[in-house]
Parts: structure tokens; sequence; C-alpha cells
């Protein structure tokens, strides 16, 4: 499938993300659809030009019409929705995703998924820390890295298409990981980091630091304001990694510890010269398309 503006795109779930895809590519001018469970959302996307049309209710014609789907839905409603609803699907089309986990989603999908209709997933990492639609933003994806995780399923063509997708909408950098790969990656690099801001802000209830504050305490906890469904399913679903990740900080944690409880000073300027020289990594990434 070719990225031609004739090319119908529904997308399922119209929160942040689900919406700033709409907006990404109405703007790029895609017949865009929407199917969400909140009539108020479907109603604000089309009044403000999100969306060309959408329903509060799976409506057949809606589906049966999109040759390309995105799914912005949690994981256990995303397979329970295609379990109920894949017979709409047009046949040759191609559904994609944004979900946070992929492990214990793709797979199963795929395995359920009707043979005529192919899923080629994929995760853009981009967010903000407010939700719905009113609040979607497709300049999120700017700079942004956008990661595809493909299955032995998935043929080359919907893996190009996949990739493709990324690129119109922005994003800066394209990645191809296998699921397991994109999980254990995403353990460290998103969901330690949001255990860490959620510890931060549990372990003080003292509410005059907002008072005494500077930057460095309010850009480590700017993802602490989290939303706590979609987060705990993500993590849960993901735990293995996750502990794995969190045991490898908590084990450094209490190396740092240990060198100022027994006045280490060598010790602690090497650690914090390696984590200068590692933080560094992130301010050189060269642009453009990376695979592993």
């Amino acid at each position: 499938m070719e990225w031609i503006t004739d090319v119908k795109i529904l997308i399922v779930g119209l929160g942040l993300m689900g919406g700033s895809y709409a907006k990404a590519l109405k703007r790029l001018g895609f017949y865009v659809t929407a199917i969400d469970a909140k009539q108020d959302s479907i109603d604000y996307a089309v009044r403000n030009g999100i969306i060309d049309n959408g329903s509060a209710t799976v409506d057949p014609a809606l589906v049966s019409e999109a040759d390309a789907v995105i799914f912005a839905l949690y994981p256990a409603v995303f397979k329970d929705w295609i379990e109920k609803n894949q017979q709409h699907f047009k046949s040759g089309a191609y559904i994609t995703d944004v979900t946070g986990v992929k492990s214990a989603v793709v797979y199963e999908i795929q395995q359920i998924l009707r043979s005529d209709v192919e899923y080629i997933a994929a995760h853009p990492m981009a967010g903000k820390e407010v939700y719905g639609v009113e609040n979607s933003d497709d300049a999120i994806f700017k700079g942004a890295n956008y990661i595809v995780t493909p299955t032995e399923k998935n043929t080359e063509k919907a893996i190009k298409w996949c990739e493709s997708l990324g690129k119109i909408l922005g994003f800066e950098r394209i990645s191809v990981l296998s699921p397991e790969e994109h999980d254990e990656m995403i353990g460290f690099v998103s969901q330690l980091t949001h255990c860490i801001a959620v510890a931060l802000m549990t372990c003080n209830d003292s509410k005059e630091l907002v008072n005494y504050t500077g930057d460095s305490f309010r850009d480590l906890t700017r993802i602490a304001r989290i939303n706590e469904n979609m987060w705990s399913e993500l993590f849960l679903l993901n735990k293995e990694n996750l502990i794995s990740q969190m045991d490898c900080f908590s084990a450094e944690f209490s190396a740092i510890r240990n060198m100022l409880a027994n006045g280490d000073t060598e010790g602690l300027k090497e650690k914090m010269r390696l984590s200068t020289e590692r933080r560094a990594y992130f301010d050189k990434t060269p642009k453009g398309s990376t695979k592993k």
C-alpha cells in the first residue's frame, strides 16, 4: 500500500496519541475517520477538523472502508477489539498500533487475526503528560523516535509501509527491533524512568517542597503525572524486563550510597564521569534512520 492521499485511515482510540496521529494525517491530506467510546471526543475532533468523520460505537462501514487502521488502545482493550470486530476489516488492510509493550500483544493478535489482514506493530516514542484528543499535538513527533517491531509473520512490504508511516508523521529516527528487543529496551528507557519518577514523588509527602525546588527536580519528576490505568497495565505486561532493570538500578544506587557512606571521593567522581560520558551519547545521535 502506497501512502497516497486517497488512502482512507481509521484511528481506533482518539486520545492524545490517536488524536495526534489524526492531526498529522489530516494535515497531510488523508481522509481520516475515528472510533472512540466517548462521543464528546468524536464531536470535538470533527468540530476542530482533526478527523473527517467518526463514531462512538464500532461502525462496520467505517471499519470496512479503511485501507489502514491505527489502534491507540490499551493492550487488553486492543486484543478484545480485534477478537470482536475483525470481521469488518477490508481484505488487504494493514493495521498498526502505538502500544507501549509488544511481546504480550503482537504474537497473540497475529495469531487470531484473519490471514488477509496484516498487523505490523509500532511504538511512537513521543507523548505528553496530558490526556485526551483536546490535547493532541502532532508537533510531539518532531525529533522523536519511532520503532517498528515486526515478527516472522510480517511481509517486507508491510514493514516498509510501517516505516514510511513514521516518516510521513515526522519522526526523526526510524528503528526496527524484534518485540523482545523492544520490551527489554522499553523496560529501561521508559518504564524504569517512570518508576523512579513515581518513587521520587511518593517518598516525601511535604507539600512545601514546591516552594524550594529548582528545575532539576521538576525535570526528573515531569513524568510522575501518570495515567495509572495505562501504566500499571504496561508494567505488569512487561514485569520480567522491568524488574530486571529495577534490580540493576537498585544495585547501582546502592553502590553509590556505599561510596558516600564510606567517604569514597574517587569512586563517586568516577561514577559521575561515567554518567557524563554516557549522557553525551544522547546529544550526539546522528539524524536519520537506524536499524538493528
